[in-house]
């Protein structure tokens, strides 16, 4: 779903004396500066730093409770951080007025984990929403971008139909079709996969390598799912105990000996990830490494 008028739901900014922070990398759509979120005394995103490469597929992955949609409300700018910040094609969003707050939305379409679709809506008013509210296009218009974005995620034959009609997947999709119907430049994933059968997750993976082939736009997907990953992503995330562990291209992520990464990427229950998320908590930090070099332990 496009968001370019939802509203900030944090009045925080880069604190009056903080470090300047560095300029971004050119080729780099998202990029993410020491960045700092907090919820009172708990510290959900500590220091996270990393660039999200134009026109490919990223994924940042991590045990549940490390701050993986909390990150998605920052880059969206639903929440502003503590310290750091989110640059977008260069731009500092916590420095952005409400203006160019609005400007710099209408280049992300958005699919939340459960569609999040109108359900009084049928499926062709709940992908055509976007266009109604923030473009003047005529209904022909409407139409014709409706059915080609409907056509792409396989919907045609099922328009007409109600949320509560049709299935978990049918939904994924047709929040798939809204978030793209403003033809935006990068398009986040909440847990796609989430409530969905394996069969289903692969063909909504196969939906995504689609999507990025026929738009080239740039993917961000926020998951825990490991063989859904391994279809879909170009570069990969890891996040645990609020801070990054490391970021690098899926293959060398899936050849690291650092003990987290190792334990996530192949579900082993021996490793420092335990069932206790607030346990894990009060557990040593460990120091993020830099994008292309050795994490710890390898």
């Amino acid at each position: 779903m496009a968001v370019p008028d939802l509203p900030t739901l944090a009045v925080s900014a880069q604190p009056q004396g903080a470090p300047v922070l560095p300029s971004p990398p050119v080729d780099a759509v998202i990029s993410i500066q020491n960045l700092t979120k907090s919820f009172g005394s708990h510290t959900v995103l500590r220091d996270i730093t990393f660039d999200v490469p134009r026109g490919a597929i990223t994924a940042v992955l991590g045990p549940s409770g490390t701050g993986k949609s909390v990150l998605l409300k920052v880059i969206i700018g639903l929440l502003k951080p503590d310290n750091g910040g989110v640059y977008i094609d260069g731009e500092l969003m916590s420095g952005l007025s409400q203006k160019d707050l609005f400007r710099i939305r209408r280049k992300f379409g958005v699919l939340f984990q459960d569609g999040a679709l109108f359900g009084s809506m049928n499926l062709y008013e709940n992908i055509a929403f976007p266009l109604r509210e923030h473009t003047k296009k005529n209904e022909g218009d409407i139409r014709k971008i409706v059915h080609k974005n409907a056509e792409l995620v396989g919907l045609m034959d099922h328009l007409r139909k109600l949320p509560g009609e049709v299935s978990g997947g049918m939904k994924k999709r047709a929040g798939l079709a809204r978030a793209l119907v403003l033809d935006p430049e990068i398009v986040l994933f909440d847990e796609p996969d989430s409530g969905l059968d394996p069969v289903r997750v692969a063909f909504l993976d196969e939906l995504v390598l689609d999507v990025q082939r026929e738009t080239g736009a740039t993917i961000f997907i926020i998951t825990h799912n490991i063989s859904s990953v391994m279809r879909t992503a170009d570069h990969l995330g890891m996040l645990y105990q609020s801070r990054l562990v490391r970021f690098a291209p899926k293959d060398q992520m899936f050849e690291s000996h650092d003990p987290v990464i190792h334990q996530f990427l192949n579900a082993d229950l021996a490793g420092p990830i335990g069932m206790d998320e607030m346990a894990e908590g009060n557990a040593p930090r460990r120091e993020p490494a830099a994008v292309g070099a050795p994490s710890a332990g390898e």
